[in-house]
């Protein structure tokens, strides 16, 4: 074995991804220290999303494969999930208030399924009452295709906007008992 292999598995073993200058120069000998150090800008950063999916919050990135609650469609169909929460790009965080306006994440329904399935047993000791059920989980497989931060909003979106302005351009009715009698004479 080299000193390359040596120094590798060392650093393997306190978590170099991890380190810092002065958690490696603390834990390990100088020459793992310094080969761990050259290894941190080689890191890669991958972009992230915090996405609500059916109530629930996942942080996926591309090309990741997530069991979800069943979700409504059909296999192979693509769905985008516009509640993002907060993404990562590159080091460049955003945080929603409390969705990123205009984020977008993008994925394609693989296959719907069934969890593991979980028995659920009740007992009154004593009395001679024992139940015993068991629930297997509606799953959806899915895959993430595209985080985009500046994806188009929902045409629903701009549906409720419109909607609100041919409301406000409407004239008020009159809904006093006055206005009532007047309109029945």
């Amino acid at each position: 074995m080299e000193v390359e292999d040596t120094i590798g598995l060392v650093a393997a073993r306190i978590g170099y991804l991890t380190c810092t200058a002065q958690n490696c120069l603390q834990y390990a000998p100088l020459e793992v220290a310094i080969f761990i150090l050259s290894l941190q800008p080689l890191r890669k950063f991958v972009m992230y999303a915090i996405v609500e999916i059916a109530g629930l919050q996942y942080k996926v990135q591309k090309d990741q494969r997530v069991y979800v609650n069943r979700l409504a469609g059909q296999e192979g169909e693509s769905i985008s999930f516009d509640r993002v929460l907060l993404a990562d790009d590159n080091g460049t965080v955003s945080v929603g208030a409390p969705v990123i306006e205009g984020a977008v994440v993008s994925a394609t329904l693989l296959k719907h399924l069934q969890g593991d399935k979980v028995i659920v047993f009740k007992k009154k000791r004593r009395k001679g009452y024992e139940k015993k059920n068991g629930h297997r989980q509606a799953l959806s497989q899915i895959v993430i295709t595209d985080i985009s931060l500046s994806g188009a909003k929902k045409k629903a979106a701009a549906k409720k906007v419109e909607a609100a302005e041919e409301v406000a351009a409407e004239p008020k009715k009159k809904t006093t008992k006055a206005a009532k009698t007047e309109a029945a004479e």
